[in-house]
């Protein structure tokens, strides 16, 4: 156990990073819309995640490389070179500068909802002191260059957010039998766009490359491909669990105005006490905590492996990667500018990323000149095949979705 402990890392800041507060609010109102009936989406997610992160982490402890690094050495005609990587730094990179606003947001929310608004008037702007004091916080963490620390931080992180929306769904006193049925799926179309966001906030492109980034920092050789694997599937499982749990908690609750977590939170006092509330916020705080981290930390490591930057994340070009991306966020969230157009484009670029991403992993898994003899069996292609096509679908139904709202 002490030593499953010891190897925690990861798995565990990819769970982190895709228990944002997108995934809290999408599981939020999955709950209260659809009650307990999308839990079966949840597990969807989780099995489509541990698939392909599989592939990635695999990928990362083998050749020692990023997923950007693979990219860049293995597509060989330059026109297709060149298009991936403006395809990945416009995914990765803008999109986690437009989606960081977001994750800082999120966390404000929880904050308050516990501590109270903090506001500062300059002028005729109003800058968010929450905004401006969970950016410095994400800046010193990441500025320290140690991926050691990082992995601690996360680890306390996820016990938290973990423990804090487990205990909420408790609060609500739920169905036991309601929620067994809700994994399983029923004929019911009605909730299929929401089940697609659930699918789509667990299954995101930019943990792809951060898990291969960051096994290839922890494990240096093959041999501890074992231990990566069981560390990734326990993680993203407790993952997936926290998210169980917020669907839960919204279902059980009862309530039916509620447009985001932040609203539920504060919902929840008077019909289970001021715990429920105060749990809720807090794994609020932390989800958009650790996002607010984790994705410029991606977008960085894209970076460093589209440009083929040596050195390691004490590099200066590597903290100047992920300055800009931090800096632009608590930039739109201290002055609450939601940065829609950027957000759209972003959007678009990776539902075209997502299906691009899992058929080259895909492809890349199953060269010997790349794996060797840890490449794709039978069994991880049929069940890649399955999770391609679900990324296909989803990458499409992202891109209509962002074309219809023009």
């Amino acid at each position: 156990m002490r030593n499953f402990l010891k190897n925690l890392g990861p798995g565990i800041l990819v769970s982190a990073a895709f228990i944002g507060p997108g995934t809290v609010t999408v599981c939020t109102l999955a709950g209260v819309e659809f009650g307990y009936s999308l839990l079966w989406a949840l597990l969807l997610s989780i099995f489509s995640c541990i698939i392909l992160q599989e592939m990635a982490a695999r990928l990362g402890v083998v050749s020692q490389k990023g997923l950007s690094d693979v990219i860049r050495d293995e597509i060989r005609k330059p026109v297709f070179r060149i298009l991936a990587i403006i395809l990945i730094f416009s995914a990765i990179v803008i999109g986690n500068a437009a989606y960081e606003a977001g994750n800082i947001t999120g966390a404000v929310l929880g904050a308050e909802a516990i501590f109270g608004i903090q506001n500062l008037q300059i002028g005729s702007f109003t800058l968010n002191l929450w905004s401006i004091l969970i950016g410095a916080v994400a800046f010193l963490l990441l500025f320290t260059g140690s991926y050691k620390t990082l992995e601690k931080i996360f680890i306390g992180l996820v016990l938290l957010m973990s423990i804090s929306f487990v205990l909420t769904a408790i609060l609500t006193k739920p169905n036991i039998l309601e929620i067994l049925k809700g994994l399983i799926p029923t004929g019911n179309t009605a909730g299929l766009l929401t089940v697609m966001a659930i699918v789509g906030t667990t299954v995101v492109p930019y943990n792809l490359f951060l898990h291969a980034s960051l096994v290839s920092e922890k494990w240096k050789e093959a041999s501890y491909l074992p231990v990566a694997r069981k560390e990734l599937v326990v993680s993203i499982i407790l993952g997936g669990t926290v998210s169980m749990a917020i669907l839960i908690s919204a279902a059980a609750s009862g309530l039916t105005n509620v447009n985001s977590a932040a609203d539920m939170a504060v919902s929840l006092e008077p019909l289970f006490g001021k715990f429920a509330t105060w749990f809720m916020s807090l794994g609020l705080l932390a989800a958009g905590i650790t996002s607010s981290i984790t994705a410029p930390l991606a977008a960085a490591y894209v970076v460093k492996g589209c440009f083929g930057w040596k050195g390691g994340m004490k590099s200066a070009k590597f903290k100047t990667a992920w300055a800009v991306v931090l800096i632009l966020g608590v930039f739109f969230s201290s002055l609450q500018i939601n940065p829609i157009e950027i957000i759209r484009f972003a959007q678009i670029a990776n539902g075209i990323l997502l299906p691009v991403i899992a058929i080259f992993l895909f492809w890349v898994a199953n060269k010997a000149s790349v794996l060797g003899t840890h490449r794709n069996s039978k069994l991880q292609n049929l069940l890649g095949i399955i999770v391609i096509a679900i990324a296909i679908f989803l990458g499409v139904k992202s891109i209509i979705s962002v074309v219809q709202g023009l």
